[in-house]
């Protein structure tokens, strides 16, 4: 069964349904580039790992004896060109919640790295379909859409291209820089999203008539009740 939106489902998010979803997202897109990538090139995920402080009742610790220490793992993609040297050609990220919160342990570590991708270390990729959190940094106006992709190319760094993404229209495809002169691949990934969804069964699992949080757009949520009508009525 398909989402009944035709974009970005914000239920994946509202339902606490993104921990799952962003893992399979993550190795859908590895394995869709894997097939495509040149000679010459790997790619693989990589982990970045942190720790968090936590007072038993989940509050962020203060003490000088936490009550919690808990281990967080955030999993990216990374290709390499494989010629003289094995160097970082492009970094591609699915942001996480813990990277939109700002003044956290996973918010400073994405953003050092961000910052860096974005003086040209590598090209870089930033898939950003969370509506909630806190909004990367942009220097010119953001698109005005819950969510966004991002492509900076390592040559024209820190200048980069930016695509809105909607609930009710296709995610855009988008390039996949490698190393010039050799051509971009190409990322669809609504392909990618829709056969989540239904590998994941979250027809089953979403609750459709909950409200959303943050909430919509005007617009979005003018149309919202026309949805979940149909979703009463579909077996």
């Amino acid at each position: 069964m398909q989402s009944p939106f035709a974009g970005m489902d914000p239920y994946i998010e509202a339902c606490g349904l993104w921990e799952g979803f962003h893992n399979r997202l993550i190795h859908k897109i590895d394995e869709t580039l894997a097939r495509i990538l040149p000679r010459g090139y790997t790619i693989d995920t990589a982990v970045r790992s942190y720790i968090v402080l936590m007072e038993s009742e989940g509050k962020r610790e203060h003490l000088a004896k936490p009550d919690v220490a808990e281990q967080f793992e955030e999993t990216f993609i990374e290709i390499y060109a494989q010629r003289e040297e094995c160097l970082l050609m492009t970094c591609l990220e699915v942001l996480s919640p813990a990277n939109k919160r700002p003044d956290t342990e996973g918010w400073r570590q994405y953003e050092r790295k961000r910052q860096a991708m974005l003086l040209g270390q590598a090209n870089f990729i930033e898939i950003d379909l969370l509506r909630g959190g806190h909004k990367m940094p942009m220097l010119s106006a953001r698109p005005d859409s819950p969510y966004t992709l991002l492509v900076c190319r390592q040559t024209e760094a820190p200048y980069c291209r930016v695509w809105p993404v909607h609930l009710r229209r296709r995610l855009p495809a988008i390039p996949v820089p490698l190393k010039s002169p050799d051509p971009d691949l190409t990322l669809d990934l609504q392909p990618l999203l829709d056969g989540i969804y239904a590998l994941g069964r979250y027809d089953e699992r979403i609750d459709y008539a909950r409200p959303l949080n943050p909430a919509l757009s005007d617009v979005d949520a003018a149309w919202l009740p026309e949805l979940q009508r149909k979703e009463r009525g579909r077996p």
